[in-house]
């Protein structure tokens, strides 16, 4: 996703947090269109297969939207394609009380 000056200067005063969620909705978008194009699928295609609006779909890429877990699953599944990889934990890692 292309930024600009202005998008830049901006991204300069937020705070850590919100800057790593912005950059995980750019990598999510960006994501989402890697696997469009391999795939050859405009986003009408995209939308229509999804049931969504273009204009939904739209504000998905655009890597500002909060996609929510279920709505990352969906597309994945829609797509057959993760989207997202979570580091996998091992049990230990855990405080299990029994």
């Amino acid at each position: 996703m292309k930024t600009n000056k202005l998008m830049n200067e901006i991204r300069a005063t937020i705070k850590p947090e919100t800057k790593k969620q912005l950059d995980w909705a750019v990598d999510i978008a960006n994501r989402i269109y890697e696997i469009l194009e391999e795939k050859n699928l405009s986003q009408k295609e995209f939308a229509i297969l999804m049931g969504k609006t273009e204009t939904e779909v739209s504000r998905w890429l655009s890597g500002t939207h909060n996609l929510t877990l279920a709505t990352l699953a969906k597309i994945s599944i829609a797509l057959g394609e993760d989207i997202i990889q979570p580091a996998k934990r091992k049990v230990e890692e855990y405080d299990i009380v029994n």
